[in-house]
C-alpha cells in the first residue's frame, strides 16, 4: 500500500476529468481505481511521448513482463506499488497493454484497433468491478460504461479527424443509458456520464464548462 502523499502524487498524473471522477471513489475502492486509471494513462503516454515505434514497443513489453511476473510489495514507482491491489488479477491489465500496443500504427488507425483499445479499457473496468466485489451484472454494466467512456476519451485525445469520427460513431452505437453502477464504481459513473454527454452533444471535450462540472458533481454524489 502506498502512503497518502504517494497516492496524491500519482493522482496528479491523471487528466483533470479522471482526477475529478476519482474524488468520488469510496475509500476502499480508491487505490485499485487510481492504479487502473494511472496505468492506462501511463500506457497512453508511452505512445504519445515516443516517436520511434520500436522504443514504444520495448516500454510496453516492460509493462507486460512486469505485470506477468508479479509486482514487488515495495517499489520505487508509486504506480507499481498501487498496482499491488491488482495482485492475481493482472490479466485485464495485460490486455490493456496489448491493446495500446496495437495503436502503434500510422494514423488513421483502423477501426478495429480503436475498438480494441476501447473494449480493453472496458474490460479493465469490468475486472475492477470484480476486484471490488461487485456482482456479474455490475461487471457487464462496467464493461459497457468503460467502453463508452473510452471511445469518448479517445475521440477527445486523437489528433486525426478520421479516428475521432470513427470513435464517436462507434460510441453512439452503445446502448444508452448505461445501467446504474454500484457505489464502488462511482468514478466510472462520472466518466461514462460525461462521455455520454459529450457524444450526445457531438463534441470531443468531456469537460467543456461549468455545466459539465455540475453534471459530474451530481453523478458523483447520486450515481446519476
Amino acid at each position: 500500500m502506498t502512503d497518502e502523499s504517494s497516492l496524491l502524487e500519482l493522482a496528479e498524473t491523471l487528466p483533470t476529468v479522471q482526477r475529478l471522477a476519482l474524488a468520488y471513489a469510496p475509500r476502499a475502492a480508491r487505490v485499485p481505481t487510481l492504479a487502473l486509471m494511472a496505468l492506462d494513462q501511463r500506457l497512453a503516454r508511452v505512445l504519445s511521448a515516443t516517436s520511434e515505434p520500436i522504443a514504444a514497443q520495448l516500454r510496453l513489453a516492460w509493462w507486460r513482463d512486469t505485470l506477468r511476473g508479479g509486482l514487488a510489495a515495495k517499489a520505487p514507482d508509486p504506480l507499481l506499488t498501487a498496482l499491488n491491489a491488482w495482485q492475481g488479477r493482472e490479466t485485464a491489465l495485460i490486455g490493456l497493454v496489448d491493446a495500446w500496443e496495437e495503436m502503434l500504427v500510422e494514423a488513421p488507425a483502423p477501426e478495429n484497433v480503436l475498438e480494441g483499445v476501447a473494449m480493453a479499457r472496458g474490460a479493465s473496468f469490468a475486472a475492477l468491478a470484480d476486484l471490488l466485489g461487485c456482482n456479474d451484472a455490475a461487471g457487464e454494466s462496467a464493461h459497457k460504461a468503460g467502453s463508452l467512456w473510452a471511445f469518448a476519451d479517445l475521440a477527445a485525445g486523437l489528433g486525426d479527424k478520421d479516428e475521432r469520427t470513427a470513435c464517436l460513431s462507434r460510441a453512439r452505437s452503445i446502448v444508452l443509458p448505461v445501467e446504474r453502477l454500484p457505489r464502488q464504481l462511482r468514478p466510472l459513473a462520472v466518466l461514462s456520464g460525461l462521455g455520454a454527454r459529450s457524444i450526445v452533444k457531438g463534441r470531443v471535450s468531456l469537460l467543456a464548462g461549468p455545466v459539465d462540472m455540475m453534471v459530474a458533481m451530481r453523478i458523483g454524489m447520486t450515481g446519476r
